[in-house]
């Protein structure tokens, strides 16, 4: 498989032959993107996903030149209620390991998952409005969730900016399929998420998506109906979104 492009919608889809390729692209083109705000804007705010699926697309972004770090204020996309920061499986603890304890940025926001839900909600909320989304860093979820947002839960007009979210058994056995965890019982059953809506606000979304277990999610979000069943599907309809494949996540195209 060589790199090829198609345009779904209003979505640009690159599909690359490795995941190394695909992550290298990625980091590339966020790169450029961040480099090309920071030209006109004093802060420049982004979102990140936190999974094993984003980890060459991160390795890659910290080595990329020209991001002045000490002006981008970051955010993340979701995180489980009732784990502590400095547990192995929490996303903010994720991308201190991968990313911002090796290329500091002006702020993180870290989503406490220790506080009370609703107090978060509502303080995240507040940041978020602080600083409006100008890239939005994410995945899609074997169930097409896109954050937490698994479709049970999702909502293309959702009211909030962050949630709480009961997550669905598929989106937990997700991460004992990624190795986060061992057991499907050890998965919290609950989070914090952005909405939908907080994630099509931003200017450019960069959507990573490798593996096989992803294709069928990946297939439904670029040529099934635009509906909840598979939240994905709503990037379709973004401002700018570029979803970015390896051959596995494409196989089924």
């Amino acid at each position: 498989m060589e790199k090829s492009q198609l345009t779904v919608s209003r979505m640009t889809v690159m599909r690359h032959p490795s995941r190394e390729m695909m992550g290298e692209a990625v980091a590339r083109d966020v790169a450029a993107k961040i480099r090309e705000l920071q030209e006109t804007q004093a802060a420049v705010s982004v979102a990140f996903a936190s999974a094993p699926s984003q980890n060459e697309f991160l390795d890659f972004l910290r080595e990329e030149k020209g991001i002045r770090w000490e002006r981008l204020m970051c955010f993340h996309l979701d995180e489980y209620i009732g784990l502590p920061a400095e547990a192995p499986q929490s996303f903010s603890r994720y991308l201190q390991d991968k990313l911002f304890g090796l290329r500091q940025p002006r702020q993180f926001h870290a989503i406490d998952g220790m506080n009370d839900p609703a107090a978060e909600c509502a303080r995240y909320a507040r940041l978020l409005a602080d600083y409006p989304l100008d890239i939005a860093c994410i995945g899609i979820g074997e169930n097409g969730h896109i954050a937490f947002n698994d479709p049970h839960v999702a909502d293309f007009r959702d009211p909030h900016p962050i949630k709480i979210v009961k997550l669905d058994e598929t989106s937990r056995r997700q991460q004992v399929n990624d190795g986060c965890f061992a057991a499907l019982d050890e998965v919290p059953e609950e989070a914090l998420t952005l909405t939908i809506p907080t994630i099509l606000s931003a200017s450019s979304i960069f959507c990573t998506v490798p593996g096989e277990r992803k294709s069928g999610a990946v297939r439904d979000a670029l040529y099934g109906p635009v509906d909840v069943k598979c939240p994905a599907s709503v990037l379709r309809k973004a401002k700018d979104c570029r979803l970015y494949l390896d051959a596995d996540s494409a196989s089924l195209l």
